[in-house]
């Protein structure tokens, strides 16, 4: 049926290009639509991917976190004790303490401070699998050195250009004297613009309110051959119920859970997306109304000429689909390139995925389909006897 649609005369080109104006308008309101859904979209999964980078950068096979877990931001304690049981069950290899906290870090050009966040790691252990601070990590067996995240926002000051010319920055956190001695990328966040990381010891000068008996995040290494599930639920069985215990993906997708459920950010971006597409259905939905009120006598007489609802439905699809590619090509490269500024102003993880670009196409498609069929009821009551 549909070869026989297309393969005839294009009435729904046509119909369409007969009124250039409301066809740009269509067009354009197609295309705005996209762009909402694109921007919403991308900065979304924006907000997932840079708040789930400190996840990703985890040497670790399962983690052990504080049992009222929400977010790495805003992480609390848990006894450190917990960490010497975990070594005693099957298939463990290691473990590591991980110490996280905000601090605040002084602009060594501006002397401006600005919250940073503040890893605290044992220079003895591999608690990230960074080759770039895996590379520079004995240097943080010296008292009061930092590695600085190159790739956090310049509010922190140029340390990158500084430390490769001078390989040796020196800066105050939390009112205490540092020195910069390795760089690394990890990248800003919508919770944090930037990120240090420092011994244990350091930390814990950093922040004397912080105990050694008391830790963050809870680092665990199985052995080659164990299996992760199988040691996850023995350790959840078997360690008291003050903690959780996650695999790591399990662990990203319960900071996804608290970005998209529970702050007020992630509701915003998913709402957006369907205003957007509400928008675009009822833009598309006037355009076809009004052009089928328009060429409601040109219906008729296709009726009166033999020619079946079927075919004339298939003729509102048509336009319905010629609307939605023509809205969606000049979104999708509007789009991309307020995806690139949006990362070079921002530093945030924002691009455009080919996941992306289907997803908001097939919507499109389906906004445009939407509007095309409601507007069918006015296209059924075309009545040959008008003609005559």
């Amino acid at each position: 049926m549909l070869r026989r649609i297309f393969t005839k005369t294009p009435i729904a080109l046509k119909q369409l290009m007969k009124e250039k104006n409301c066809f740009g308008i269509a067009v354009a309101g197609i295309a705005f639509a996209n762009i909402l859904m694109f921007s919403q979209m991308g900065f979304e999964a924006s907000l997932f991917d840079s708040s789930t980078a400190p996840h990703k950068s985890l040497n670790a096979d399962i983690v052990i976190v504080n049992r009222y877990f929400e977010s790495i931001y805003s992480v609390k304690d848990f006894p450190r004790r917990r960490l010497h049981q975990v070594l005693g069950f099957e298939g463990v290899e290691s473990v590591s303490p991980l110490y996280i906290n905000s601090g605040k870090w002084k602009n060594p050009q501006t002397l401006h401070s600005q919250t940073i966040l503040v890893f605290g790691t044992d220079p003895r252990t591999t608690a990230f699998n960074s080759p770039q601070v895996n590379r520079n990590i004995s240097e943080l067996q010296k008292p009061n050195t930092v590695l600085f995240d190159q790739t956090s926002l310049p509010i922190f000051g140029p340390i990158g250009t500084l430390y490769q010319q001078q390989s040796n920055v020196e800066t105050e956190l939390n009112n205490i004297k540092i020195r910069v001695r390795g760089l690394f990328d990890l990248g800003a966040s919508f919770a944090a613009y930037g990120n240090v990381i420092t011994s244990d010891t350091t930390y814990l000068y950093l922040f004397p309110q912080s105990s050694v008996a008391q830790v963050k995040l809870g680092l665990v290494k199985l052995k080659s051959d164990a299996d992760i599930n199988q040691v996850r639920k023995s350790l959840e069985n078997s360690l008291p119920k003050d903690v959780k215990i996650f695999t790591v993906p399990a662990f990203e997708a319960a900071e996804k859970a608290y970005w998209a459920k529970t702050t007020p950010i992630g509701f915003v971006f998913g709402f957006g997306v369907i205003i957007a597409f509400l928008v675009g259905t009822m833009v598309v939905y006037q355009i076809m109304y009004s052009d089928v009120a328009t060429h409601l006598p040109q219906y008729a007489t296709l009726k009166a000429m033999g020619y079946r609802d079927r075919y004339l439905v298939g003729v509102l699809m048509q336009e319905s689909l010629i609307l939605a590619i023509c809205g969606y090509i000049p979104a999708f490269a509007v789009s991309w390139l307020i995806y690139d500024i949006a990362a070079f102003l921002t530093l945030l993880p924002i691009y455009m995925t080919l996941q992306r670009g289907i997803m908001v196409f097939l919507l499109t498609v389906t906004m445009c389909l939407i509007s095309g069929l409601t507007a069918i009821r006015k296209l059924q009551s075309a009545d040959p006897a008008d003609v005559f």
